[in-house]
């Protein structure tokens, strides 16, 4: 028997390729064209895209990516999914390990023709989204199924579509709490995951419910200590997932919660969100209110543990 060549595939959101204002709108315009993304018919949706939101937000966004580009690496996001590849691809030798983008280059229908020239049967693939949304996992689907649609050869395809619950993750994610605890001693721990329309969750989105699990599931390895769970990276007039991350931080100082320990389960990478949202933005918010330290736990990024999560998660072993 024809030993099998195997792959793996991470795959992140995206990012723009420059500072650029033209290629902040390049950027925004594919991700926010998405129907995933944007749950509204396209006759409805466009007109607001192209002649409510492309002329004037790519300018804001892209004076928030100045404040987070690195000099020496450019795009955070990345750059550290750049090097989670470079990483992982060291654990496994036996593996052709690459990375896609959902809305900028490299793109996964391009990536996924790379597997095919180099003759890959057999293929992993991980959405670098611990919980799963239709908005993202579904998102990756829908390309991976768009490419193989009318192909004649199909790798066999693993596809891990959520690891919240996945409990080397949890465990990474609780022993960095854990030190943090430790050195600061907080008066809460903030949890803030990405929002999502309430209109979603109302659909049968399971994304809230992942993002409940994963709190629990990581407070059960710290034990009892005060917490809260907000959701951040609201956008548009429609209703988000409460409560928000901003307005609980403004309002923190006012309850006597005076110092206040951060970490976004949601992102694997450092990225807007997390660079300037969370770190820049609402630190701000919480210490104008009258918060006295602001503390923020960093990404995975390319810890080697988180390293070590996604070999596991290719090789299925808990």
């Amino acid at each position: 028997m024809k030993k099998m060549k195997k792959g793996v595939l991470l795959v992140n959101l995206g990012t723009p390729e420059t500072t650029a204002v033209a290629d902040v709108r390049a950027y925004l315009k594919k991700f926010l064209s998405d129907q995933r993304v944007i749950d509204m018919p396209a006759w409805k949706w466009k007109p607001i895209l192209n002649l409510m939101i492309l002329p004037h937000r790519p300018q804001k966004s892209a004076q928030l990516y100045q404040k987070i580009w690195s000099k020496e690496h450019g795009s955070p996001l990345l750059y550290y999914t750049q090097r989670q590849t470079q990483l992982l691809q060291q654990q496994l030798v036996q593996y052709v390990v690459k990375y896609a983008m959902s809305y900028s280059s490299p793109l996964i229908p391009t990536v996924l023709k790379e597997f095919e020239a180099l003759e890959i049967d057999d293929l992993t693939i991980i959405p670098l989204y611990p919980q799963y949304s239709t908005t993202t996992v579904g998102s990756v689907l829908d390309e991976v199924n768009r490419f193989y649609f009318k192909r004649t050869e199909i790798p066999n395809l693993h596809i891990v579509t959520d690891f919240c619950d996945f409990d080397p993750y949890i465990r990474v994610i609780a022993q960095k709490i854990k030190l943090e605890i430790e050195k600061f001693q907080p008066d809460k721990i903030l949890f803030s995951y990405h929002g999502l329309p309430v209109s979603y969750i109302k659909k049968g989105d399971p994304y809230q419910k992942r993002c409940t699990l994963t709190t629990e599931l990581i407070m059960k390895q710290l034990g009892p200590y005060p917490h809260f769970q907000t959701f951040q990276s609201r956008f548009g007039p429609n209703e988000w997932l409460k409560p928000a991350t901003d307005t609980t931080l403004k309002l923190l100082p006012s309850k006597g919660i005076k110092r206040v320990l951060v970490v976004a389960p949601s992102f694997v990478a450092d990225c807007l969100e997390t660079l300037h949202e969370l770190q820049i933005e609402n630190q701000a918010y919480f210490l104008d209110s009258g918060g006295v330290d602001y503390r923020m736990i960093p990404a995975l990024n390319d810890d080697e543990d988180f390293i070590e999560v996604l070999k596991k998660l290719v090789l299925n072993k808990q």
